[in-house]
């Protein structure tokens, strides 16, 4: 009797404690993968968002951050292949780093498609936000909250730009994607593929004149110091964030914990979107810009008819890669953004 009292108690535990079980089966520590590191927003949010899920949950989901992307050799291109490996159980994305990948992902590298912040808010904040989530979950990752890197400017250590003709013959690094190889190509420059920890050494050797990313990284990462002295302001294209969880991770946890890891991934993502805008001229604060000026950066902010110079450059790429993200779907975001920075 005592031996059949003792089994009923323990079902009886069980059943009513059903998170208790399956959080025994959580692991010891859950690896977060970003490309980076602190102080970039970028990075600095992928922190936010470990902290406060370990907080949160009382350290049942323990997340420790590998920044760098060192879970995959410094190569950030490989995240989502290794998260569907179940070498990386969160991630930090940037969507330049999986649109080889995620063909719908090149929508955010449709040169001078975007135009603006508003027009990028619009965007991941509606129905194609949504959409492109959904892409994400036939790959077997469940997204949690967009997050943003920054428009992606132009530096580099030989003359200011303001043409397409500036561009000719210029080195010009680029992350990952044909599409850059592309869009640097139409303009006349000489574009090479490397890795971000391969980037400041080839600046400081000169074996590069130039890269492109936003001004809180070229900040952060002293750039200046790597002899780019011309920064030009264009918007051509947007480096989104993704923070998202491996579906096999996802599916582990309780409703109650999976509830936690979305809304602590979207409080991370603001504190991310705020950094990566501090300073450039939103909302009449220009503190970035002040500072490129004090480090003798020479800026050059592109007017509306000295974008649409480049646009018309690199249409024809744009209208090849429009049909590779999908027609359809580059139509309805040409929509959407029209009507938010009209």
């Amino acid at each position: 009797m005592t031996t059949r009292r003792a089994a009923m108690i323990g079902t009886a535990s069980t059943l009513a404690l059903p998170w208790l079980a399956r959080a025994q089966q959580y692991k010891s520590e859950y690896k977060l993968s970003t490309v980076g590191n602190r102080p970039i927003p970028h990075a600095a949010g992928a922190f936010r968002w470990a902290e406060l899920v370990t907080e949160r949950t009382q350290g049942r989901i323990n997340v420790r951050v590998y920044p760098g992307s060192q879970l995959v050799g410094g190569d950030q291109t490989r995240e989502l292949v290794a998260m569907r490996q179940g070498v990386i159980d969160f991630v930090n994305f940037s969507t330049i780093n999986i649109a080889p990948q995620v063909r719908e992902m090149n929508l955010f590298t449709l040169p001078w498609l975007l135009g603006d912040h508003r027009g990028f808010d619009a965007i991941v904040n509606g129905e194609i936000g949504e959409t492109l989530f959904r892409a994400l979950r036939t790959r077997e990752i469940e997204p949690m909250a967009w997050g943003e890197n920054g428009f992606r400017e132009l530096s580099n250590s030989r003359r200011p730009i303001r043409t397409p003709a500036d561009m000719r013959g210029l080195r010009i690094r680029f992350a990952a994607g044909v599409i850059f190889n592309e869009i640097f190509t139409a303009l006349g420059a000489n574009p090479l593929q490397m890795s971000f920890a391969d980037l400041q050494p080839a600046l400081s050797t000169g074996a590069v004149d130039g890269q492109e990313n936003p001004i809180n990284l070229f900040l952060a990462f002293r750039m200046d110091t790597l002899a780019q002295r011309h920064m030009t302001v264009w918007n051509y294209c947007a480096d989104a964030g993704i923070m998202a969880v491996s579906k096999q991770v996802w599916d582990s946890f309780t409703p109650a914990d999976r509830e936690i890891v979305r809304e602590s991934a979207r409080e991370a993502a603001r504190v991310q979107i705020e950094g990566s805008r501090a300073g450039i001229g939103i909302d009449g604060n220009r503190t970035s810009l002040e500072e490129l000026a004090r480090r003798n950066v020479e800026v050059v902010t592109l007017t509306p008819a000295e974008k649409q110079a480049f646009a018309a450059a690199t249409r024809p790429v744009y209208d090849r890669w429009a049909q590779q993200v999908g027609t359809d779907l580059v139509r309805r975001a040409e929509a959407i953004v029209q009507r938010a920075t009209a």
